[in-house]
């Protein structure tokens, strides 16, 4: 008979068929290959607990082999029977009977198994985009090698700051996606709990091996309070943890996309990541870099419809913990990060232009302040305002940084702090030299070469952490679904 029927005496309605039922199978079917592994999983454990005799699992397992085998799309699904649970049941009873297949569900809910699809679904999701944040930080890596020593001017308020480099740049968007994904590997650990054999609410009579499943299906551990089985607040983190990722490529193609305007002329994306316009024919639009930003932009609410679908987080509804949106959240996350993977490959930057458009500005004004501060015993306050007053006689009088002599100081410096101020032409230019800017760089984490060859080293060596812990989760989840296949067979002899 179908599931409801010996408690309700009506089947659903079309209205709940179409907003809630269908959907709900269609989330699910994506999830098909982790429903099998947890009906593998656990009759199992309950052979190996005594719970069932194997003679009943041999009739199970191999039709669960085959509807495994055969995939979702094999499956006949009936919107009235209901959750993907059920389908699989229903298949297993059309061919051993219900009074076969209907043992199964021994010692378990569709709550917790449930839960523990959506665990094994949005595990391989998560490791999917933390595999497309290394690649994008290799590709930004070795851009930033090449780069270490191509001189860029910095920006704060759109207006020149400083001169840098691209390749301290480049290191420090590498060094935000490091911190993502640590988020991430934060996240997954609390996400890697099994909850199967929370049962209901209450756990259950039934001597289950909690564990033992937990091991099979590749969980690092188990959800240890029955109630919280079903909870799925680790949801909000993996939108969180997501959003940061956007966040931080956002500000990279906004970068970017600035720097390749013709006013900036600084950067080149490579014609694959183009469009061009129906009406202007000169025009080769970044659109790579706008879909990026695009997608980013929507990625703020991720943690908002997260926290909001738990609204009712009292009255057990069971829907309040499917949070939906995160499927298609993984696929924009991953798909991003690998369309900025290929548009960093094929980046072209303009040395010319990027030396260039500091050979005009006065963006090492900071730098004579502090040589003043250190031949004529002022202080920094008082070398900031005559370097400003001094750029602003310059600007007044149309002179540029090369231009700039002695007298302009002095005259700048009786004009502010009422005292004479002497430096010799050349000393005066080069330190407003923006290559001797960055030759002249101490600290730690600064623009200086030995600086950054350093920041590139340790980032070098997080990015081989990071493999190397994505390669040994992925390795301990092919060893699980390897000793399941065993523990399978050795009870079917």
């Amino acid at each position: 008979m179908v599931f409801t029927e010996a408690r309700l005496s009506k089947g659903p309605s079309e209205l709940l068929k179409l907003f809630d039922i269908v959907p709900g199978l269609e989330r699910e079917k994506k999830q098909f290959d982790a429903f099998l592994q947890i009906d593998l999983a656990h009759l199992v454990m309950l052979v190996e607990q005594r719970i069932l005799p194997a003679e009943i699992a041999r009739q199970i397992f191999p039709v669960l082999l085959e509807i495994r085998s055969k995939g979702v799309e094999a499956l006949s699904m009936d919107p009235d029977r209901g959750t993907l649970l059920l389908q699989v049941e229903g298949a297993l009873a059309s061919r051993i009977g219900e009074d076969i297949a209907g043992q199964l569900h021994t010692g378990r809910s569709r709550i917790d198994q449930g839960a523990t699809a959506r665990r094994i679904y949005k595990r391989a999701g998560l490791l999917k985009v933390m595999k497309e944040v290394n690649r994008l930080q290799r590709s930004l890596i070795n851009l930033a090698d090449q780069h270490a020593e191509t001189i860029m001017p910095t920006y704060t308020h759109m207006q020149q700051a400083q001169p840098g480099t691209l390749g301290h740049y480049l290191l420090g968007i590498i060094e935000r996606l490091q911190d993502d994904f640590e988020r991430c590997v934060e996240v997954f650990a609390r996400l890697n709990r099994s909850p199967l054999g929370a049962v209901g609410l209450s756990g259950t009579s039934w001597p289950l091996d909690r564990d033992r499943t937990a091991e099979l299906l590749g969980f690092d551990t188990i959800v240890v309070n029955a109630k919280l089985g079903r909870e799925a607040f680790y949801a909000a983190e993996i939108g969180a943890a997501l959003s940061f990722i956007m966040a931080t490529i956002n500000d990279l193609a906004c970068d970017l996309h600035l720097w390749s305007s013709i006013e900036f002329g600084m950067i080149l994306i490579d014609d694959s990541y183009c469009t061009t316009s129906s009406i202007f024919p000169q025009k080769r639009n970044p659109i790579g870099l706008e879909t990026v930003k695009f997608h980013a932009g929507q990625s703020v609410n991720w943690l908002g419809t997260a926290l909001s679908t738990f609204r009712g987080e009292g009255t057990g509804d069971q829907n309040l913990r499917t949070v939906p949106f995160l499927d298609e959240a993984f696929i924009k996350a991953a798909g991003m990060l690998a369309l900025f993977d290929g548009m960093v490959q094929t980046l072209q930057v303009n040395k010319d232009r990027t030396h260039e458009l500091l050979s005009t500005s006065w963006s090492t004004a900071s730098n004579l302040a502090d040589v003043l501060v250190r031949h004529h015993s002022i202080s920094f306050r008082e070398a900031h305002h005559v370097v400003a007053r001094l750029v602003k006689i310059c600007e007044d009088e149309a002179i540029l940084p090369l231009g700039v002599t002695p007298d302009h100081l002095v005259r700048a410096a009786q004009q502010t702090i009422h005292r004479d101020l002497h430096m010799s032409q050349n000393d005066l230019l080069l330190a407003l030299d923006p290559d001797e800017f960055i030759r002249t760089r101490i600290s730690a984490g600064s623009v200086s070469p030995a600086e950054v060859q350093k920041l590139l080293s340790a980032d070098k060596a997080s990015l081989a952490g990071n493999e190397a812990w994505v390669a040994d989760s992925e390795d301990k989840l092919n060893a699980a679904e390897s000793k399941l296949d065993r523990a399978v067979q050795r009870i079917l002899g």
